[in-house]
């Protein structure tokens, strides 16, 4: 999970903190010694380390604080705030053109940092907006960019120009404006030429491409598994190309944190999106507040929230509480709740948005793929089984095992969990935000 080194250390440091009845100026220069050390081997910029330091021990050693009654919770409330505002504080959004004009998004990057499939997740979630996209293919030097631009626009539902690898990169970018404006297009992704490392001439393309076309947004791809680096990566960019703001890649591996804590006070250009997984959806809007909360394992119950509210369907919630008020929950209903938990990210990933159970998930045994066991067990029965759980005898339980390829003991196993949940669901319905069992405008997912 992402951070688990950094938020160990922190969390480490925190307890002693908390543990104190009362905190002395050396209390907190032996803390923010801690805190500095586990911020270097998290690989954060040097500079940022100190500055930050500096800023959390100037609030802490106050009289206020030493002296309070909770003077442990507020040098650890002090650290939250400092690094809101290191990751800058509040969440940016693009600010798109009026619709009769062209937003155009250059996106660029380094290979090997995700540039292509993030843009196509970055055009799929516009699109998921109502915003007609295009995806451009710049790229004409890498043999399977354009092909992987077009398959991944194909899965996202939205259209990609090309003009195959005979082209200037910069010819296409305008045929593609031209093409847009004659079909009324919003929005236009340029999806780059990356290459292995920084060089000229990478640089002078993009150069060349800005000057052709009027474009709106460059948008800086980074892996930000690659710590430091990533961050001198978007100083060579920001320096020689100029840019508005970055993406971060696979944070969801990233068990350092280095990137998300530097890029910003480094460059001074704000992290807009970060890739949390391999999938077309798994892009997540930036938030500093939140990715703090993260860091130092208090949770995330917003993007929870979030999450939860785009990956459950209504009805069927809907649908789900009344057949467990008249006690007919089925294995269909069962089936549904497994499906709306892995629209979440299953379940580590939304235990590591719970307050007090983040910093833990490391060690909690979660088998995954248990789920497409009991998903296949499920799939494995009849219309009529699945319906009627009551009508599951020995011999339905040995041809549904075998058909799902799994030992009697596993059916016999989830029959077991299905009633335990169908009983506690039954119990908890409607206890979530009143007679309709919401909660902040959405249902919690059954099953879990």
């Amino acid at each position: 999970m992402a951070f688990d080194s950094l938020t160990d250390k922190l969390q480490g440091v925190f307890k002693k903190l908390r543990g104190k009845g009362t905190l002395t100026e050396d209390d907190v220069k032996e803390a923010m010694k801690e805190v500095k050390r586990a911020l270097l081997e998290a690989d954060v910029n040097f500079k940022v380390v100190k500055q930050f330091i500096k800023s959390v021990s100037d609030r802490a050693v106050g009289e206020e604080v030493l002296k309070g009654l909770n003077p442990g919770h507020m040098v650890i409330k002090i650290v939250k705030e400092e690094m809101d505002k290191l990751m800058g504080s509040e969440a940016v959004e693009l600010k798109l053109l009026p619709s009769n004009e062209i937003t155009i998004i250059m996106m660029c990057g380094l290979q090997g940092a995700g540039k292509t499939t993030t843009v196509a997740k970055l055009a799929g979630k516009y699109k998921l907006k109502g915003k007609s996209c295009l995806l451009t293919a710049c790229d004409v030097y890498r043999p399977a960019a354009i092909k992987q631009l077009q398959v991944n626009g194909e899965k996202q539902g939205v259209p990609v120009f090309t003009m195959g690898d005979n082209n200037s990169p910069v010819d296409i970018a305008k045929a593609a404006i031209e093409h847009a404006k004659k079909n009324k297009i919003q929005i236009v992704f340029l999806d780059t030429a990356g290459r292995l490392h920084v060089d000229e001439g990478m640089m002078e393309e993009l150069q060349k491409i800005k000057e052709a076309v009027p474009v709106t947004y460059t948008l800086l791809t980074v892996d930000s598994m690659t710590g430091q680096d990533a961050v001198n990566v978007a100083t060579s960019f920001n320096d020689k190309v100029g840019i508005d703001g970055v993406v971060l890649t696979k944070l969801d591996g990233d068990t350092r944190g280095g990137a998300a804590l530097s890029i910003r006070a480094v460059t001074g250009k704000p992290i807009y999106f970060v890739g949390m997984g391999e999938k077309l959806t798994d892009l997540e809007q930036f938030y500093p507040d939140r990715m703090a909360s993260r860091i130092l394992g208090m949770g995330d119950v917003e993007s929870l929230i979030e999450k939860a509210a785009n990956a459950i369907d209504e009805e069927k919630a809907k649908g789900m509480e009344e057949k467990l008020k008249k006690a007919s929950f089925d294995f269909n209903d069962f089936l549904d709740s497994f499906e709306q938990m892995e629209k979440m990210g299953g379940i580590q990933d939304m235990l590591s948005m719970l307050p007090g159970v983040s910093g833990k998930v490391k060690d909690v045994d979660i088998d995954e793929k248990a789920l497409n066991r009991q998903k296949a067990i499920i799939q494995s029965m009849t219309a009529e089984e699945r319906a009627n759980p009551d009508i599951l005898n020995p011999s339905r339980k040995n041809r549904i095992a075998k058909g799902a390829g799994v030992p009697i003991a596993d059916v016999n196993r989830l029959v077991k969990q299905f009633e335990q949940s169908k009983k506690m669901m039954k119990q908890f319905s409607g206890m979530f935000g009143g007679k309709k069992g919401k909660r902040g405008g959405f249902k919690l997912p059954f099953g879990f």
